[in-house]
């Protein structure tokens, strides 16, 4: 099994900046993408930005030149760095990695999902 724990959601103001961390562990070939995906209630989940192995990054538009996403690959760890949070930032954001369990297994993998809600 892959696990993924999440840390650094909670409550903040608008204009203010939270960072999201989520760190990958157990038996893994390889880690190809990890990204954030987020949910707002009554919402479908939706990739708030993602990056692969090598390093290319992808953004929802919304969040571009907000929020910056990160990867210590050598530490199986992705980070979400959010500032000028809005209120509209306001979900559960859920970490997502996929890769190779083994040589000859994939995996899709999500963490539990952090709150984080911005208020006006």
């Amino acid at each position: 099994q892959v696990q993924l724990v999440e840390s650094g959601g909670g409550l903040v103001q608008a204009g203010g900046s939270l960072r999201l961390s989520c760190a990958a562990s157990g038996t893994m070939f390889s880690i190809n993408t990890m990204g954030w995906y987020r949910q707002a209630p009554g919402e479908q989940r939706d990739l708030v930005a993602s990056m692969t192995s090598n390093g290319d990054a992808s953004y929802k538009d919304s969040v571009k030149g907000r929020f910056t996403i990160s990867r210590d690959n050598a530490k199986n760890t992705v980070y979400l760095q959010m500032d000028n949070l809005k209120p509209e930032d306001t979900a559960v954001y859920f970490c997502n990695a996929d890769g190779r369990k083994t040589n000859f297994r994939s995996f899709n993998a999500w963490g539990q999902g952090t709150q984080v809600t911005v208020s006006s």
